[in-house]
């Protein structure tokens, strides 16, 4: 079994997506739209544009997401997209990039569990936790 998280976001997620393509140094494996697809039909006029569906890998997991259609998004609670990096540079160089007009519900510090540990929910209201564990 693999889990692999969905993300819903309010109209932005292209943006979102290759904000993280750009900061996490992974790449953006699929972005379907609305437009020339089936659910077209069933979507807003002005929706051809928003995403329907993505896909990108983050290490060996996969990021999934779409944008929300009007009326249904809400946002994100009781979960946070964990990243778990190699060095507290690559912590703190990734932490750093996820606060660009996010909101850090814990700076980036060293803690009793981790080398550096923060927390940040980011200008697409998607909660992390990125971790640079101490090796055990």
């Amino acid at each position: 079994m693999k889990v692999n998280a969905y993300l819903h976001f309010n109209g932005d997620c292209e943006a979102a997506l290759k904000f993280y393509e750009k900061h996490l140094g992974e790449e953006i494996e699929m972005l379907s739209t609305f437009e020339g697809s089936p659910a077209a039909e069933s979507a807003p006029a002005d929706w051809g544009k928003k995403i329907l569906h993505a896909r990108m890998a983050l290490g060996d997991t996969v990021l999934l997401a779409s944008d929300a259609p009007p009326g249904h998004y809400a946002k994100p609670q009781g979960f946070s997209i964990s990243l778990g990096m190699d060095t507290p540079e690559d912590a703190e160089c990734v932490f750093q990039a996820l606060c660009e007009a996010g909101a850090v519900s814990m700076p980036m510090q060293l803690t009793f569990f981790a080398k550096r540990f923060g927390m940040v929910t980011d200008q697409f209201d998607i909660p992390w936790m990125v971790i640079c564990a101490n090796p055990s």
